[in-house]
């Protein structure tokens, strides 16, 4: 499994050179999936903004509790995406989009992989150990759902890998707030229900997108196993649960409230598009943008509203 297969591929998956894929950093950023990692590191650091805004704190005055919350999580985040990909190099190999990481090229050596997800995982483990034990305890069930339930086990035989999977993404904005105070208050509690409802329409978009890849793998996404009518049906569902959420979180104001319910509704109107659509492939597409932007958006507007007035 470690042999060194040197191909690069065109677009549509044709060889076109049997030479080394990529540079050692292209070949990181791949192994850690930069784009995932990044997007997990924002909501952490909004439940930690959000529980000092409640609780009257500073950024300042919590400079060392900030950066281990931080650099801890990411790093254990690190580590299970890591992991992820050590265990999935056989599906990696099939799926054209994940042909060339690492571990299918063999630039990095599997035992190598595998040494960096442990290595990876235990110091961010020990890292969020140094802030409080119930961000360290959220950062372990995000790390338990994701390499073990998710990746190990429920992946490849069960369409509710979407769902298992969803809680290792949710609980992020937990350990950012369990690190300044208990989570158990209405906010960070809010902010896991919105990252699990979403993750539920982006993740299914993504994988109808990729609906020949996921079944020549054998993974039991979705669209895959029950169709894609099922699949928008389900988008729809998801998504109209997140309308009421915004009017649970009134303390961020009246600003906050409208401009989250105008998000939704427009992700339920191209959700909704779905189901009349003739092209599914350009839809899917479309619903991904949307969903990456209505998160990112929406979590930046929850500091923006409760950014300090001079």
């Amino acid at each position: 499994m470690t042999k060194k297969i040197d191909i690069t591929y065109t677009e549509n998956g044709t060889i076109i050179d049997e030479t080394k894929s990529g540079t050692i950093i292209a070949d990181l950023k791949s192994l850690f999936k930069a784009p995932v990692l990044l997007a997990n590191a924002l909501p952490v650091f909004v439940g930690f903004w959000l529980a000092l805004h409640f609780t009257g704190g500073s950024l300042l005055a919590n400079g060392k509790l900030f950066w281990l919350t931080i650099i801890g999580s990411t790093i254990l985040m690190g580590g299970a995406l890591v992991l992820n990909n050590w265990y999935d190099v056989d599906i990696d190999t099939v799926m054209k989009r994940t042909q060339k990481r690492p571990t299918v090229t063999g630039n990095i050596s599997l035992k190598t992989v595998l040494g960096i997800g442990i290595s990876l995982s235990a110091i961010g483990m020990i890292m969020l150990l140094f802030t409080t034990m119930e961000a360290a305890i959220y950062g372990f069930v995000g790390w338990f759902t994701y390499v073990i339930m998710y990746t190990m086990w429920t992946k490849r035989k069960y369409t509710l890998n979407t769902v298992i999977g969803s809680i290792s993404g949710a609980v992020t904005p937990m350990i950012g707030w369990a690190a300044i105070a208990p989570s158990w208050h209405i906010v960070p509690i809010l902010l896991f229900i919105i990252l699990f409802i979403w993750q539920m329409p982006h993740t299914f978009a993504i994988a109808m997108r990729k609906y020949d890849e996921y079944k020549a793998a054998n993974v039991a996404m979705l669209p895959v196993v029950r169709g894609f009518k099922m699949t928008k049906r389900q988008m729809f569902v998801y998504i109209a649960c997140l309308l009421p959420l915004p009017f649970y979180l009134g303390s961020l104001g009246m600003v906050f409230i409208v401009l989250a319910t105008i998000l939704n509704i427009g992700f339920l109107i191209v959700s909704i598009r779905g189901f009349f659509t003739k092209d599914d492939d350009r839809w899917a597409f479309v619903m991904f943008i949307y969903s990456v932007n209505y998160i990112a958006i929406l979590f930046l507007l929850m500091v923006a509203v409760t950014l300090p007035i001079f």
